[in-house]
């Protein structure tokens, strides 16, 4: 690059799609690119390291600089000398805040118009989003630039999103500042942090098989690399002279691959190309229907798009059942998410943005930017899956040893029939459990009197079933041997070992409360003294009716979700334990005080 030096700005530059606009820039020789970002550094993957990004942060072809976009002076500085800014950050759209997206996308976005009008910057190009046309509740297809921002946004990422963008377009042509909006549809590819792993994470926890919605929802997926090819192509457009550059400026621009897909073909797609096989289902009359799919090899120099056969999935959910589940979802998150709860998939937002047609029409770029995607989709979807190899899934981490549910059920055929794995088995126990329930229990009676008459059922039973001849009807009836209710020697010595395992176990846990430094041990003893006193005043019936149910599902989901659960008890535990300390250091001040 001869002559003086050109440098951009790109905001967000720690971003997914702001990377490889980096990338981009630096490739095409272009400017010297100022990466701007709230935090201290930008930390690069190995393939980064030693790529294209890695080599121009190290010659100083490209510069991080940490600025907060909603402090002015921080924003004047990372501007100074820049001929061109490419605004590009946003908060997670995941996350339902709208003080920290209003905060970012509305007043950090009226803090980069007003520098890039300050320091007489000539470009800026502002990445929005389709979500600033979308009502969540009308499909969009092959949507054009006319459609109108609706009166209630889904979410206050969408909302904040239309009010930058809005001010971005009006600020055109202002101090001879030149500007446009660029609106790229589902962004996917390597160094995706949001959609691929999301994918991946309700894979692994059995939520594949489940379609939100019809199924048929129609979507425009865009690969990141078209996105920024996008945005140098809004560059060059508004760099240019005459008409090109009027044509261009002051307007908003749908980008996509312009190869529209139904939503949860993708989602397929992606799945099977990392090895989730459970996405795949076989054929059991009209249980599965066959869907025309694309298979993506893999192989060096060699891509294939073969067409063949499989069995989706055909477990739909109606929205109007997942949707209250939804809110129930994102509202406990607002409570827990300062004690470390990850963000939900399950929130409405998201669940309306799954569950719509959402494609658009690229015309106006291709007409005023010259856009045209550069990786067409199956080559984007190649190389996005090669990519994500260490989520396949052979490279699942696998638990050593049986789970705490598990192991806290004994292991035997208790476990099997509350952790659902004999389902029939399991299906069977509730069946019996409720006709007791209806028949012993729901009556009224007291214990003696249900354990009463249910061995007296019991016992005519067997006595009807004793005298019954070997065959009925053709039927063959088989005899209960006596043999049946007796415990065998090796069972009698295990019930034995495990009531003497229990009892020394409740002995040396004696011996540790009795010293009286175990907190944990005492708040556990305390804890489950208060259950149990709790337990004893509730009559059999509603045991029965609370107790069941809980049974039969909370081990299983424990099971399910071990690792999510104990983090969140352990982040609660910390949380007490700092509570703890604080108030007794207060304690102490005050007391030295006195």
């Amino acid at each position: 690059m001869g002559g003086e030096e050109r440098w951009c700005v790109v905001t967000g530059g720690r971003g997914f799609a702001a990377r490889h606009l980096v990338e981009m820039l630096i490739r095409y020789d272009m400017f010297s690119v100022r990466v701007a970002d709230l935090g201290p550094s930008i930390k690069l993957d190995p393939a980064e390291e030693s790529g294209t990004l890695g080599e121009a942060l190290r010659s100083g072809r490209a510069r991080y600089v940490s600025a907060d976009l909603c402090d002015k002076s921080q924003v004047l500085k990372a501007f100074q000398g820049a001929e061109v800014v490419f605004h590009m950050a946003a908060p997670d759209s995941s996350i339902n805040n709208h003080e920290l997206h209003y905060s970012v996308n509305v007043k950090g976005t009226k803090n980069v118009i007003d520098a890039c009008i300050e320091l007489k910057v000539k470009r800026l190009i502002y990445t929005s989003s389709p979500t600033v046309v979308f009502d969540g509740i009308h499909g969009i297809f092959n949507g054009d630039e006319s459609l109108p921002y609706p009166t209630k946004h889904i979410d206050s990422y969408s909302a904040t999103k239309a009010e930058g963008e809005a001010m971005v377009i009006k600020s055109n042509g202002i101090n001879g500042l030149l500007t446009c909006c660029i609106r790229p549809s589902s962004i996917f590819g390597p160094g995706d942090k949001l959609l691929v792993p999301s994918l991946v994470s309700a894979a692994r926890a059995g939520k594949s098989k489940f379609i939100i919605g019809d199924g048929n929802n129609m979507y425009d997926f865009t690969y990141v690399e078209n996105v920024a090819h996008a945005h140098i192509c809004a560059e060059r457009a508004l760099a240019s002279e005459g008409t090109v550059a009027e044509k261009a400026a002051g307007e908003a621009y749908f980008i996509t691959n312009m190869e529209p897909i139904k939503f949860w073909e993708f989602v397929s797609l992606v799945l099977e190309g990392l090895g989730y096989e459970s996405q795949k289902l076989e054929c059991q009359g009209e249980l599965c229907a066959p869907v025309t799919n694309y298979s993506v090899s893999s192989s060096e120099n060699n891509t294939t798009r073969d067409k063949s056969v499989i069995c989706r999935p055909t477990i739909k959910i109606p929205v109007f059942v997942v949707m209250p589940i939804a809110r129930l979802v994102e509202r406990t998150y607002k409570l827990l998410a300062p004690y470390g709860m990850k963000v939900p998939q399950i929130i409405p937002s998201r669940i309306r943005l799954i569950s719509c047609s959402r494609t658009f029409d690229c015309s106006k770029a291709n007409d005023r930017l010259g856009y045209t995607p550069i990786v067409p989709f199956q080559d984007g979807l190649r190389r996005t899956i090669e990519s994500y190899s260490h989520l396949r899934a052979e490279c699942r981490p696998k638990k050593d040893g049986p789970s705490k549910s598990s192991i806290c059920l004994g292991r035997g055929l208790v476990a099997d029939i509350l952790l659902w794995r004999k389902k029939k088995q399991t299906l069977t126990t509730v069946f019996i459990l409720v006709a007791v329930y209806f028949n012993f229990i729901a009556p009224g009676y007291t214990i003696i009197t249900a354990v009463s008459k249910l061995l007296l059922v019991v016992s005519v039973f067997l006595f009807i079933h004793g005298i019954l001849p070997e065959k009925v009807l053709g039927y063959t009836i088989e005899k209960v041997p006596g043999s049946s209710f007796h415990f065998s020697e090796e069972m009698s010595r295990q019930v034995a070992l495990s009531v003497a395992s229990t009892w020394n176990s409740a002995v040396n846990s004696l011996k540790s409360l009795c010293k009286g430094n175990d907190w944990m041990l005492f708040l556990k003893v305390v804890l489950s003294l208060l259950i149990l006193s709790f337990l004893g005043a509730i009559s059999l019936q509603n045991l029965f009716i609370i107790g069941l149910p809980i049974a039969f599902v909370a081990f299983f989901v424990y099971e399910k979700k071990e690792e999510e659960i104990d983090h969140l008890v352990s982040k609660f535990l910390s949380f007490g334990c700092k509570l703890k300390s604080n108030v007794t250091g207060k304690c102490l001040k005050s007391e030295k005080i006195q």
